[in-house]
């Protein structure tokens, strides 16, 4: 099958994604094999790429964000029938037997797998899944609208569950990207007003169309104190003046698996009256199935860049250096969708 593998982890400019032909893969007890229809480009693909995310092993297949069609059945599967649509999701696998997984917090696994880290991804023709880490897509989506829903709205739904935003509040949102503009339609819909601090002038102008309250630079402060917000953007610089900008009980939630260095903080400042700084952790499964049932209720609308599977290295590097508006999605068949951009 053809496939992107990590080379030698770097700078992307340096081009450490590779294009190479690659086995076949076979699904085992309770897999499913997946003929692989599109794959989205996450933040967490760029940083495996260029390090910043130690591959688990070499030659890693990126990608998490996929939707496929059932080829093949393992043995014991019987959760899906042959030509279902099926989506593949970071989390692929944990052990269900830890005190978090027994407890409900799997997403906390002591020996979790990853789609694209531990388990080679969606950057390929074909995938194994798990069936039990598998979703079914509400048909209300498209295959490239799915994608991003995988990853980037799983994440973000976590991430504004973890924000504990009151019903009706302010919403600060640094960064504006596929996870981020997708959490913005869920508290929008929930009435919720929304603040959206980034350095895109594009994501700023899709902030304001979606219905943002108030779209600014990256390190802008809001014109009102904020309930809660949530830090989509890399930069741990931005940590400080995001605690600032709370109004007293608010939370910060940071939704990134990699974040820069966090400058020092000022208690009386940043912290005090009761404001909280705290991370996302991949997601549980019953977080994904409660998501995909609000996304198809709203209904979610991603904006979506659609890219041919041989430029998945032109992708990354848009997305490196922020030429992209909401989520990139590689289709593996270019004939399909009418705006691939080549």
């Amino acid at each position: 099958m053809r496939a992107w593998r990590v080379g030698r982890p770097g700078p992307i400019s340096g081009g450490p994604l590779v294009a190479d032909d690659c086995p076949d893969p076979r699904p085992g007890r309770g897999e499913v094999l997946l003929k692989v229809r599109v794959c989205g480009v996450c933040r967490t693909d760029l940083h495996l790429a260029e390090g910043d995310l130690e591959p688990r092993h070499p030659g890693t297949i990126p990608g998490h964000e996929v939707v496929g069609e059932v080829i093949g059945l393992g043995p014991g599967s019987a959760r899906f029938g042959l030509g279902e649509r099926v989506g593949v999701a970071w989390l692929g696998g944990t052990c269900g037997a830890c005190r978090f997984c027994l407890r409900g917090q799997e997403n906390l696994c002591l020996s979790p797998t990853f789609t694209g880290w531990d388990r080679d991804g969606g950057y390929a023709e074909l995938i194994t899944v798990a069936e039990d880490f598998a979703y079914r897509i509400p048909d209300a989506f498209s295959d490239e609208q799915a994608a991003p829903l995988l990853c980037s709205g799983i994440i973000g739904f976590r991430a504004l569950s973890r924000a504990e935003l009151p019903i009706g509040g302010r919403l600060g949102i640094y960064g504006f990207g596929g996870s981020a503009h997708l959490a913005a339609q869920i508290a929008l819909y929930r009435g919720a007003r929304v603040y959206v601090m980034t350095r895109s002038a594009e994501a700023r102008q899709l902030a304001l169309d979606l219905g943002a309250t108030f779209a600014g630079g990256a390190d802008e402060q809001p014109p009102d104190p904020l309930d809660a917000a949530i830090l989509f953007a890399p930069a741990g610089g931005l940590v400080p003046g995001a605690l600032r900008a709370l109004d007293r009980g608010g939370t910060l939630a940071v939704a990134g698996i990699h974040l820069s260095d966090i400058p020092p903080l000022h208690y009386s400042d940043e912290l005090f009256q009761e404001r909280q700084l705290r991370s996302v952790t991949a997601n549980t499964r019953a977080d994904g199935e409660e998501f995909f049932r609000i996304a198809a209720e709203i209904p979610l609308h991603p904006t979506t860049v659609a890219y041919p599977f041989e430029a998945a290295d032109r992708a990354l590097r848009d997305l490196a250096e922020d030429r992209i508006t909401g989520a990139a999605v590689l289709h593996m068949d270019a004939t399909q969708p009418g705006n691939i951009a080549h």
